[in-house]
């Protein structure tokens, strides 16, 4: 049995999956060698929300076939949600001082920015995308494309509009700092990363082993077989929008401190998601995890060996190789490729 453990594990070291992220892991090793433990550090505590956020664009796309180009916009309407319930609690506590509400104020914003986000998410799936699908599936990729397209138009302009241009944000949620390998992170960093981990475990089992993730999987894998078992594909595909736009909510509140909510703050993360999921492949939800920590040590790197202001060239070269030289990502998509659908 270790033996067939370690031939599967050379195995897949051989694939082009395997070699990037050795390549990726040596060169974590070298640099972090090189210019200190703060590579190691900022890669594994910004990668952890990038593949959040990354996987919520990918479960949307495996199982809805929709290039969600407004996945940006979920992540400030997280931000958002977040600093309008953090901000007053804030101010409580400056005049009631209470150590137990300090403690789990920042986890109540959060968890009403994933609801928002959620919600927000349901009412889109809802209003735009069910009419659509139920009145002509022809040309859907493009169609619905261009559907993410207006609803980002809509939903920024709207932002403008009822809560003007001014930065939301905040300088922490939690005070202190930690040392983490000789590099000091704030407490905001460090449970960021905590959270991104315990939601991806969460969504992991979920869909592993939960009733409703098994389902979400057969939708992904053949739409008219999971009809014919009884599978409910509207309450499915409402669900799968608010659990993608949801984990962008959570990303968007947890990194309220790095990212203060205004009306265009979803493109950088919806550049880098988009970066991940082309990278591992269309549709490939767990891959987007691993693919959001190669992303961030490349922006890292790019950071600290060129400069700022290169920090998207160099993912966009790399894109563009992967779409001449590997169309189907590193790891290869899990689910049909979305012109297959």
């Amino acid at each position: 049995m270790l033996n067939s453990f370690f031939k599967s594990v050379f195995a897949w070291l051989k694939t082009a999956g395997g070699i990037t992220v050795t390549i990726a892991v040596v060169l974590m090793v070298v640099c972090t060698w090189d210019r200190g433990p703060y590579i190691l550090v900022n890669t594994v505590v910004t990668g952890g929300m990038l593949g959040l956020v990354s996987m919520g664009l990918a479960v949307i796309l495996g199982v809805l076939n929709i290039a969600q180009f407004a996945h940006g916009e979920y992540f400030m309407i997280g931000g958002l949600t977040a600093y309008y319930v953090i901000r007053p609690l804030h101010g409580y506590l400056d005049a009631h001082p209470n150590a137990f509400l300090a403690m789990v104020g920042p986890f109540i914003a959060i968890i009403l920015a994933a609801l928002v986000g959620a919600l927000a998410g349901a009412i889109t799936e809802r209003v735009f995308f069910n009419p659509l699908r139920k009145r002509s599936r022809a040309n859907w990729v493009m169609n619905s494309f261009l559907l993410t397209v207006g609803i980002s138009v809509i939903l920024v302009n709207g932002h403008q509009l009822l809560f003007g241009t001014d930065f939301k944000g905040i300088t922490r949620y939690w005070p202190g700092v930690v040392s983490i390998a000789g590099v000091f992170m704030s407490i905001d960093r460090v449970m960021a990363f905590i959270l991104s981990l315990v939601i991806v475990i969460g969504f992991w089992v979920f869909m592993k082993y939960s009733r409703t993730g098994q389902a979400i999987r057969a939708v992904a894998q053949d739409e008219m077989g999971a009809l014919m078992v009884g599978i409910g594909l509207d309450w499915i595909m409402v669900l799968t929008m608010a659990l993608g736009c949801a984990m962008a909510a959570v990303a968007g509140a947890s990194l309220l401190f790095m990212y203060p909510s205004y009306p265009t703050v979803g493109l950088e993360p919806l550049y880098m998601a988009w970066f991940v999921v082309i990278l591992v492949g269309l549709g490939n939800v767990m891959g987007a995890l691993i693919g959001g920590f190669m992303v961030s040590l490349l922006k890292v790197l790019t950071l600290e060996y060129i400069g700022a202001g290169w920090e998207f060239v160099v993912p966009s070269v790399i894109i563009i190789l992967v779409l001449i030289f590997k169309p189907s990502g590193i790891f290869g998509s899990e689910v049909r490729g979305v012109l297959d659908q």
